[in-house]
């Protein structure tokens, strides 16, 4: 069958106009947020300089194209129109497949590489942020009584950290997403560890500030552990009753993976500057008035602590997306047929074009993205030195 195609020009014309949401979500959120920059804090600190309108133009992008992926895209990531096997760009489908065009060309199982990259934005902006902060969330909890108390606690738990920062990243995640280590429930009683952590850390956050006010501790703690129950629930053990949220097995393997090779550099990070600013003033003070141990940790040294974590979240989520990438190029990653860019650049990577490779969309995505957080990123130290 002979196949009928678009122009260059009309395939421009057409992916730009297929975002339209994004660049109108883009001008609303930017627009605001310049205007309103001097009420916003360290968030509007980054409208200052190009680097940070840059960062987050690109990191926003990204945000709203996941946000939207079922208006832009479009086919379905899935969808296989035989004729369109390895099209070129601007392949027209034909009638009897509904019509359409594949702007980017087809694939090597005829699905639409421009509907896949847009979709696999949405595996990328669930999985790299959420992991970085379940990953925060062990890091920080182990790193202040690292930090502040030393000794013995201190002596173990650097151990343990660097135990795990021994291995090469590569090989860690090779190894807990083998199908022998999966199929042994390793990666799963991870994960039941580390999913605990941020209920531990809120209810411990909670009850240090407001045991003494019986009108708010137990509010705040019943809302911990229901919240928090729920999405242990869910996330561990996939019995979300409402069934909002949920995880197949290759992303809870994924997530306890990069939450286990995460969060040992989280925690080296909280160690070190609990250990500078438990020499503070302010500190001193607390100690003075009585405070726990627990609420200085929580109240007077992590707040002093954020402007480098923040930076350090940024740099790991773009960490996590490259792994994330990695894996899904080895096959290590989520399903086969996931439209996630690792596994698109891997299925790719089979075909050769001289004319905009299919390989290539998704690995432009990924690097802007990581490219996008890096820029944020720097944006933000920037600022946080200022202060």
């Amino acid at each position: 069958m002979n196949l009928e195609f678009v122009g260059a020009t009309q395939i421009v014309l057409g992916i730009l106009a297929r975002f339209w949401p994004v660049w109108l979500s883009l001008a609303i959120v930017l627009g605001a947020s310049y205007f309103y920059r001097k009420k916003l804090g360290l968030y509007g600190q980054l409208f200052s300089t190009g680097v940070g309108i840059a960062g987050l133009a690109i990191c926003f992008f990204w945000l709203f194209t996941a946000i939207f992926a079922s208006r832009i895209a479009t086919f379905d990531p899935l969808a296989q129109v035989a004729v369109l096997k390895n099209a070129m760009p601007g392949a027209i489908a034909p009638e009897t497949s509904g019509g359409g065009v594949y702007l980017l060309g087809g694939d090597n199982l005829a699905r639409d590489v421009f509907s896949r990259m847009v979709f696999g934005s949405q595996i990328v902006l669930i999985i790299a942020p959420a992991a970085t902060l379940f990953a925060l969330m062990v890091g920080i909890t182990l790193g202040l009584p690292a930090g502040y108390y030393g000794g013995r606690i201190d002596a173990l738990l650097s151990f343990l950290a660097n135990l795990v920062l021994a291995f090469p990243v590569i090989l860690l995640f090779y190894l807990l997403v083998t199908p022998a280590i999966v199929e042994m429930g390793i990666p799963r009683w991870m994960a039941g560890v580390f999913f605990l952590f941020p209920i531990v850390f809120f209810l411990t956050l909670f009850w240090t500030r407001f045991k003494n006010r019986p009108d708010r501790i137990w509010l705040y703690m019943g809302l911990t552990i229901v919240i928090g129950g729920w999405i242990y629930a869910s996330l561990v053990f996939n019995a979300d009753p409402f069934r909002i949220l949920s995880l197949t097995p290759n992303q809870l393997n994924i997530f306890a993976a990069v939450v286990f090779a995460s969060s040992p550099g989280v925690f080296r990070i909280v160690r070190g500057l609990t250990m500078d600013i438990k020499t503070r003033d302010y500190v001193a003070a607390a100690q003075t008035r009585g405070e726990s141990p627990w609420y200085i940790m929580l109240w007077e040294i992590l707040p002093n602590a954020r402007g480098p974590l923040i930076v350090d979240a940024c740099l790991r989520i773009g960490y996590t997306t490259i792994l994330l990438g990695t894996l899904g190029y080895f096959g290590l990653g989520l399903a086969p047929e996931s439209p996630d860019w690792g596994t698109a650049i891997k299925d790719a990577s089979r075909l050769l074009r001289s004319f905009i490779h299919p390989a290539l969309p998704p690995t432009i995505a990924l690097m802007s993205f990581v490219l996008g957080l890096n820029l944020l990123a720097d944006s933000l130290r920037e600022q946080s030195m200022k202060d």
